[in-house]
């Protein structure tokens, strides 16, 4: 039988956070589906090592996604470069963990700032574009859009945000002919995530998930995930596809895990103190170091 091209092929994607984990793995999928792949990030050597992977044609822009005109400069270079994109995959995330009445201000801070406002942000640099080419924005969303978590207090807020900005970018596009979509995804093997099983109370409280929420999924696993729903444009993905049932549980979520975390929180902080993780990942760590430095 004939293999029929991707309808991906030829078109110009954009992945922010695309310097490892889940940004790079889909840079590397939509690569080899023919897009033409945009890789944002903050760290531009580490960017570079991806573009070497890629099969077809790319390139990468240093950038934070909070910045606007940083935004606004790369958009136009990736224009002029690769053509105007028409699929966008809001990825960029940090994570930081520990309690919140510890937790330092300026750390909590960035992860809201990356996660939701780089998100918008990210739309609205390229919401022209998609306009235009009647594009399609993924917006990477978690299980922590749907119920939150103690400990996790930046991360499930900036989740929950993201969902709902995504929603309601959902509805103004409707009529536009630009497609929104939703990915929520649970626990996935990239460096935050190992990171935060160093860290005794974040690995018991995954520990305490029943056996299909505490499961880790390959990167390349998901990242396929993601770029099938890319190419049929879903209105949203869930990867395991099981997290489509806690939508229609959502509302007990929260009285569950008061519960249980009413129950385990003694405990854990008796054998350990709880403490303040910071931004957790190479890339987190590199996000901090970045954001320290004065902009050029």
């Amino acid at each position: 039988m004939p293999v029929t091209a991707s309808p991906l092929h030829g078109r110009t994607a954009v992945v922010t956070g695309a310097a490892r984990g889940l940004g790079a793995a889909m840079a590397r999928e939509l690569s080899a589906r023919g897009a033409r792949v945009a890789l944002l990030g903050r760290e531009e050597r580490t960017l570079k090592r991806v573009e070497d992977t890629l099969p077809g044609a790319c390139g990468c822009w240093e950038v934070d996604v909070t910045d606007d005109r940083g935004l606004a400069r790369a958009g136009a270079d990736i224009r002029a470069r690769l053509g105007p994109p028409s699929v966008v995959v809001a990825n960029a995330g940090v994570a930081e963990g520990g309690p919140f009445a510890e937790s330092d201000p300026a750390v909590w801070r960035r992860v809201v700032e990356v996660n939701l406002i780089g998100s918008a942000a990210t739309a609205r640099t390229f919401i022209g574009d998609l306009l235009d080419t009647s594009g399609y924005f993924l917006q990477v969303a978690s299980l922590a859009s749907l119920g939150a978590a103690p400990m996790m207090s930046a991360y499930c807020a900036s989740k929950a945000g993201v969902e709902s900005f995504a929603h309601a970018l959902q509805a103004e596009m409707a009529h536009r002919r630009v497609g929104v979509g939703i990915a929520y995804i649970n626990w996935t093997d990239t460096d935050m995530v190992r990171d935060a099983d160093e860290f005794a109370v974040l690995r018991e409280l995954r520990g305490h998930m029943p056996p299909p929420a505490r499961k880790v999924y390959p990167v390349e696993y998901v990242a396929g995930r993601l770029v099938d729903a890319i190419e049929r444009r879903r209105p949203s993905v869930y990867v395991p596809g099981w997290l489509r049932s806690a939508q229609l549980v959502r509302a007990a979520l929260p009285p569950v895990v008061t519960l249980l975390s009413r129950r385990e929180l003694p405990r854990l902080a008796a054998a350990e103190p709880f403490e303040a993780t910071g931004l957790l990942g190479a890339g987190g760590r590199a996000d901090q170091d970045a954001s320290r430095s004065p902009r050029g």
